[in-house]
C-alpha cells in the first residue's frame, strides 16, 4: 500500500494509448479519405450543408457514417471519476439515473430526433433559426460555445489529475500532452478522426473498468462482502422517497433531474446532434441513440458498482482523511493502484482507460465548437460567405484556439479555487436552457421569438441565481455537504476526523438549499412556461405558417392542414436560412 507509483509497463501501456487514437484520428481522418469511395454526397441526394464537399466531410463525414462508431462517440464518459465517488460518499440512491437515461433515451428519438432529421441540419441552432430568427439563433449558439469553453478545463484536469496520483509527474504537463494529441489529430481529420477514434478510446475505457472491478474482487473477500459492507455502512439506498426538495438524492430528484439533464445533453447539445446527423437516415440515428443508450446505462451502472469498492476496501480508513489523496477525484486511482496494482500493466490501462475518455470528450468539444463558429457565428451572425479555402483555416484556426485556451484555464486552477465548479454550473445552467428553447420550438407551436427570448434569459437568470447562490453558500460555511460518515479506526499513525461543526441551514436562502439535481428542471420548465405564456400574451406564432417539419411528430395530429404543404425547407436558400 505504500507503493501509488507507475511502473514501467504501466508507462508503456499509455504511451501505446495516446499514440494509437493519434495514429488512428490521424489515419481515418487525414489518410484513409485518399482511398474513400467514389460515391459522392450529391449522388446521395443529401444535402451539403457547408457549401463544400470538403467541409461537409471534414464536419459531417459527408453525412454517411456507420452506426456503431457514431453510438461509440455519443458516449460522455467524464462520470468514470465522478460516480464512484459520489457512490462513496452519498450512497447508491443515485443508481436511478439509469432508468432516467433510459427514459430520455425514448423521449429524444420520437419526439426530438425526427425533426433535426427532417431538415437535415448540420448545427442544431439552425433550427432555431428557421423556428424563430437569427437573433435566436446567435444568442442559442454563443451560449453554447461560452459553455464548452468553460467546461474543456474540466475534461483535461480530470485525466491529468488522475495521471498525477499515481505517477508523480506534472498535472500541467499531462494536460499539454492531452491537448496536444487533441488537436493533432482533429486538427487533421475532423468528425472522422473523432469518430474512428473515439472507438479504441472508450473500449479501452470500458475494458480496464470491467477488469478493474473483476480483479479487486477477486484479490478482495469477494461479492458479497461488497454489499454487506455497503449496507453495513449505510450505503444501501434503493428507494428514498423523501419529498423533500434539499436531499441530495431521492427518487423524485434523481429521476426528474436526470431525465431533464440527460435529455438536455441529447436534445439540445450540437455535439450529440452533430453526431446523428452524420448518419444518413433517421432509421439509422434512432439505432445510434438506442445503442448510446443501452451502453451508457450498463457504464453508468459500473461505475456506481466501482463506489461500492471503494467504499468496501476504504470502510475503516477514508483517503482523504488519511492524507493520501487531496480531492475526491483521486479516489478512484489510488482504489486502482493498491488492489491491483501488483499486476503489471493494470494501473496503467486503467490510466489509459481514463486518459482516452479525456482525450474522446475533448476532440469532440474542438469539432463540435469549430462546426458552430463556422455555421452559426461566422455565417449566421457576421452574415459572411467564406470561401473553402477561408472556411478551412477559421475551422482549424478555432481548434488550436480551444487548445490553447483550453491549457491556460487548466494552468490557471491551481491558483483559483473552485473554478472546476463554476465551470461545470456554467456549462449545466447553458444546457438546461437550450433545451427548454428547443422544446418551446418543438412543442408549442404559438411560441413566438419574443416569448423565447424572454424565456431563455429567465431561465439562465433563475438556474444562475440558484447555482451561484449555493456555491457561494457552501464555500462560506453555510452548507453542509451532507457527505455519509467515514472511519479512520484501521488508518496507519494518529489520523483522526476533521470536526464537523454544526450548521443551521434554515437560516440559508431555501432556493440555495435545493439539491443540484433540480438545477436543470428549473431551467427547462421556466424557459418553457415563461415562454409559452409570453407568447400567448403578446402575439402567438400564425400556426397555418408553420411548416410541420419545424414541429415534432407527437404535436402533428393537433396542427392544421396547412402545415402539411409538402414545401421541403431544404430547398431554401442558405441566405434565407440565416435570416
Amino acid at each position: 500500500m505504500d507503493n501509488y507509483r507507475f511502473g514501467t509497463v504501466d508507462y508503456l501501456v499509455l504511451v501505446a494509448m495516446t499514440l494509437l487514437s493519434t495514429g488512428t484520428g490521424i489515419y481515418f481522418g487525414a489518410l484513409k479519405k485518399k482511398h474513400k469511395n467514389k460515391k459522392s454526397v450529391s449522388e446521395d441526394n443529401r444535402r451539403t450543408n457547408f457549401g463544400s464537399e470538403k467541409i461537409d466531410e471534414y464536419l459531417m463525414g459527408s453525412r454517411n457514417m456507420k452506426v456503431i462508431p457514431v453510438s461509440i462517440t455519443l458516449y460522455r464518459v467524464t462520470s468514470i471519476i465522478g460516480t464512484p465517488s459520489e457512490i462513496y460518499h452519498y450512497g447508491t440512491q443515485y443508481y436511478l439515473i439509469i432508468v432516467a437515461i433510459i427514459l430520455q433515451g425514448i423521449a429524444f428519438s420520437y419526439v426530438y430526433l425526427p425533426v433535426y432529421s427532417a431538415l437535415q441540419i448540420g448545427s442544431a441552432y439552425e433550427y432555431l433559426g428557421l423556428r424563430f430568427n437569427s437573433i435566436i439563433r446567435t444568442t442559442a449558439s454563443f451560449m453554447y460555445v461560452f459553455g464548452i469553453l468553460t467546461y474543456l478545463p474540466f475534461i483535461v484536469y480530470v485525466p491529468a489529475l488522475s495521471l498525477s496520483q499515481v505517477s508523480g509527474l506534472n498535472t500541467h504537463l499531462i494536460g499539454l500532452v492531452i491537448i496536444l494529441a487533441c488537436v493533432t489529430y482533429t486538427f487533421m481529420g475532423g468528425l472522422k478522426a473523432v469518430v474512428h477514434t473515439d472507438v479504441w478510446q472508450v473500449a479501452v475505457m470500458f475494458l480496464s473498468l470491467v477488469a478493474v472491478a473483476f480483479l479487486a474482487i477477486y484479490y478482495s473477500n469477494g461479492l458479497v462482502a461488497v454489499f454487506d459492507d455497503a449496507e453495513q455502512g449505510g450505503r444501501l439506498m434503493l428507494a428514498n422517497t423523501n419529498p423533500s426538495p434539499y436531499v441530495r438524492h431521492t427518487v423524485w430528484s434523481v429521476l426528474i433531474g436526470g431525465f431533464s439533464f440527460w435529455t438536455s445533453v441529447n436534445a439540445g447539445g450540437q455535439h450529440m446532434v452533430q453526431r446523428y446527423m452524420s448518419l444518413p437516415s433517421l432509421k439509422k440515428s434512432r439505432q445510434a441513440s438506442f445503442i448510446f443508450t443501452i451502453g451508457v446505462s450498463i457504464f453508468i451502472a459500473l461505475c456506481c458498482f466501482m463506489g461500492l469498492l471503494l467504499f468496501s476496501k476504504y470502510k475503516d480508513c477514508d483517503p482523504r482523511s488519511a492524507g493520501m489523496i487531496l480531492n475526491d477525484d483521486q479516489l478512484l486511482p489510488l482504489f486502482v493502484v493498491q488492489s491491483v496494482g501488483h499486476i503489471y500493466g493494470m494501473p496503467g490501462l486503467f490510466i489509459a482507460g481514463i486518459f482516452g475518455a479525456g482525450l474522446s470528450s475533448l476532440s469532440s468539444c474542438f469539432n463540435t465548437v469549430s462546426m458552430v463558429f463556422l455555421e452559426d457565428i461566422v455565417r449566421g451572425f457576421f452574415k459572411m460567405e467564406p470561401s473553402e479555402r477561408q472556411s478551412t483555416i477559421l475551422i482549424k484556426t478555432c481548434i488550436i484556439f480551444q487548445g490553447i485556451l483550453a491549457f491556460l484555464i487548466v494552468f490557471l486552477l491551481q491558483h483559483l479555487r473552485g473554478i472546476l465548479s463554476v465551470c461545470n454550473s456554467i456549462s449545466s445552467i447553458t444546457a438546461g436552457t437550450s433545451f427548454g428553447v428547443f422544446t418551446l420550438g418543438m412543442l408549442f407551436p404559438w411560441a413566438n421569438t419574443i416569448g423565447t427570448a424572454v424565456g431563455g434569459l429567465s431561465s439562465v437568470l433563475l438556474a444562475g441565481w440558484i447555482s451561484f447562490g449555493s456555491q457561494i453558500a457552501a464555500a462560506s460555511g453555510q452548507l453542509k455537504s451532507g457527505m455519509l460518515p467515514v472511519s479512520v479506526k484501521e488508518c496507519v499513525g494518529n489520523v483522526t476526523l476533521p470536526e464537523d461543526p454544526w450548521v443551521d441551514q434554515d437560516q440559508v436562502f431555501p432556493l440555495y438549499r435545493l439539491s443540484y439535481h433540480w438545477v436543470s428542471p428549473i431551467g427547462v420548465v421556466t424557459a418553457v412556461v415563461v415562454g409559452a405564456l409570453v407568447s400567448l400574451i403578446t402575439k402567438p406564432a400564425d400556426i397555418k405558417t408553420l411548416h410541420a417539419e419545424l414541429i415534432s411528430p407527437v404535436i402533428h395530429r393537433f396542427l392544421p392542414r396547412e402545415c402539411f404543404r409538402g414545401r421541403n425547407l431544404n430547398e431554401r436558400t442558405e441566405e434565407s436560412l440565416i435570416q
